[in-house]
This record gives structure tokens, sequence and C-alpha cells, in this order.
């Protein structure tokens, strides 16, 4: 019972709407999970939908097990599979992001070799996105190479030169102090390794150093600030695309116990690779690969989308115009108008005004008569 609320006969109904309230959120909760029940559902602040998991029974196939290690970091961190891949974020749109480190070389004032990192990326399953990452060289005395040997086996170049700071451009990538190539589609690996022609020894005053990674698009803007010491960053975001199985839809559809796209869901073939997607029906919203994760959206209260009487209906809603009114009840259509009222009078006001002349034309016949006579 909610509190500092007497049970009476006059609020009774009241705390039955607010209870039956509650079981409807409690539902819809339940309803909306992302996860496998008995599953971990975060590690940290980072969700775990399914098909991912921490242990066999929560994960679809072997590749979505993910790792929380909660031992050696607080708050915990999540890993790719075992290894030491971290996890950024998981999206049930079918992409992940991962941390990724920067490969570089360093030079001192005498063109000696101080530091290097070269990279080295297994993904196994999940290719990394072709539509959403670049591979990035930065420094005015750099070559890199990016490599890859599972999946789509490829090798690329990128050089970036310039000899005066003042040459570079921001926001720019086109070979002076920054290059930028695309990743072509089904890479499940890199390896990227970063050199110098001179040893940085004509530039070596403001940039010792040349850099290479692979970087979400969005993640990075090109800055002269760059050139000395990349603004200290040695991580970038990686969006990779994932797909469950290995077959298109049609196939996958001929053994629906293994089918991973539940009730209220589409199936999409996927473009980087093998295997398919799931997403939920217009109309829908939840977890595409969870039974009952679809749940049906109430466009009346989310979006309002009828001007006076809306109801809502599983994976669609319906418009209309109380009596007295006409139109399809949308905002965004011809809405609800008032009916007009005809043009023409009653039968009883007609005959009244017939009437009321026959009697007007008898007394003035009448009084003329009289007159007359």
């Amino acid at each position: 019972m909610p509190e500092n609320l007497p049970l009476t006969m006059y609020n009774l109904p009241l705390i039955f709407l607010q209870l039956n309230l509650g079981w409807v959120l409690l539902v819809a909760s339940f309803a909306a999970a992302q996860f496998m029940p008995g599953c971990l559902d975060y590690c940290g602040n980072i969700s775990i939908p399914y098909p991912f998991g921490t242990s066999k029974e929560c994960y679809v196939e072997e590749h979505f097990l993910v790792t929380c290690n909660d031992t050696h970091y607080d708050p915990p961190k999540l890993f790719l599979t075992t290894s030491d891949i971290e996890i950024i974020d998981i999206h049930l749109s079918g992409q992940l992001r991962i941390s990724s480190e920067v490969a570089y070389d360093c030079f001192n004032e005498g063109g000696v070799l101080e530091d290097y990192s070269d990279e080295r990326t297994r993904l196994a399953k999940f290719p990394v996105s072709n539509t959403r990452n670049k591979f990035t060289a930065v420094g005015c005395d750099s070559y890199a190479v990016i490599s890859g040997s599972q999946g789509q086996k490829y090798d690329m170049g990128c050089l970036s030169l310039c000899d005066n700071i003042n040459n570079v451009i921001n926001g720019s990538c086109s070979g002076i102090g920054c290059c930028q190539m695309s990743i072509p589609k089904g890479v499940r690996s890199f390896n990227i390794s970063v050199r110098s022609y001179d040893n940085h020894t004509l530039v070596w005053n403001f940039n010792p150093c040349s850099y290479a990674f692979v970087a979400e698009e969005a993640s990075y803007n090109f800055s002269s600030l760059d050139l000395a010491n990349l603004q200290n960053r040695t991580m970038f975001p990686v969006v990779l695309d994932w797909s469950v199985g290995d077959q298109t839809c049609a196939e996958a559809k001929n053994n629906l116990s293994s089918f991973a796209c539940k009730a209220n869901s589409d199936c999409h073939d996927f473009d980087n690779g093998p295997g398919y997607r799931c997403n939920c029906s217009q109309g829908y919203e939840g977890n595409p690969y969870l039974p009952n994760g679809c749940i049906d959206i109430n466009e009346c209260i989310i979006s309002s989308p009828c001007n006076m009487t809306c109801q809502n209906l599983p994976g669609t809603y319906n418009c209309s115009c109380p009596e007295g009114y006409e139109g399809d009840g949308r905002k965004n259509g011809s809405g609800c108008g008032l009916v007009p009222v005809p043009n023409h009078g009653l039968p009883v006001i007609n005959i009244a005004l017939g009437i009321s002349t026959s009697i007007s034309g008898l007394l003035l016949g009448g009084s003329w008569l009289y007159l007359g006579i």
C-alpha cells in the first residue's frame, strides 16, 4: 500500500489503480530486459545484452563470450572473449566498440630511435566496420603500413610528409601532416607498423614521432598540436560489426529452433561477412534475440500522433475523430474538423414561415376589401 494513504472506501480504487500501474511497469521492465535471466547484465557501467554473455548459458555462440574482470580493475572492465581487447560498449544494432592502441616510433634530436611500438589486433569472428573507421597516420616524416591475414587479406600504406608546421591544415588528412585510408570489407585483423624516412631529423623540433592507428572516424579530428605528442592519446575507439551464425536469413529460417530472430522481429543479411542480424519490427522495441524481447511501442503516449482520439494497437495505432468531427485524426494528416452545418432550414421553420405569410396575406387582403366597400 502507498505510504501515508489510509485504506478507506473512498480511496480504495485509487490504491488498486496505483498497485495495478506498478504491476504493469514491473511486467514492462521484465519484457524490456536485454539479457537472459540469471545472467550478468552489467560489467561496471557496460551493458551486456544477449546474445553476448559471460558464461555458456548466457551467450548464443562461443565468439559472443565476454569476460568481466573485476579482480584487477575498479570499476570492472569488459573484454572480448578471453583476450585483452577491451570493450567500450555493445549495441543491439549489430556493432560494438573496442579500445585499440596507437603504433608509433620516436627519435631524439640526433635521429636515434628512442621508442617504438607496433600494433597487432586479432578479432576472431567480428570484422572491423568498413564504414565507421579509418586508418590514420600522423607525422611530417612518416609512412605507415597496415595489413591483415584473417578474413579479408590486405596490405595498405599511408604516407604523410611536411617540412613546416605552418603548412599543415587543421581538420585535413590529405597527406600533409596526416593521411587517412578506408578499411576494406571483411577485415578481422590488423597489423600496424610505422616508420620514418629521415628519422625526424628535419622536423624534430615540432614533430619527433610518427603515429598510426585504426579509429572510429568520428573520434579523431587532426590538429597541428598532434604533431608534438598526439596530445598524449595512446588509445582510440574502433567500431566492430557483429552478426549471428554463418548463414543468410533464408537459410537460417529453415531451422526455426536455432533461428536467432524471435517474435515481432525482422532478419537482415549481414553485409560485412557471413551471418545475419535481427531487429525489432516497426512499432516494437527491445531485444530481438530474446523470446518476447520485442515489446509493443505505445505510440499514443510516446509520440502523440493523433489530433484527438488515439488507440494503441499491436505494432501500430489508430487515430479517429469523435462524433461531430471529420478527418483522419492524424496530426500530420487532415486532423479533425467540425462537420459543416447543411445550408437549409428545418421543416418546422418552413411550415411556421408559410403559416405566418398566409395569415399576413389574408389580413392584408381583408383590409383592402373593407376599405373598398
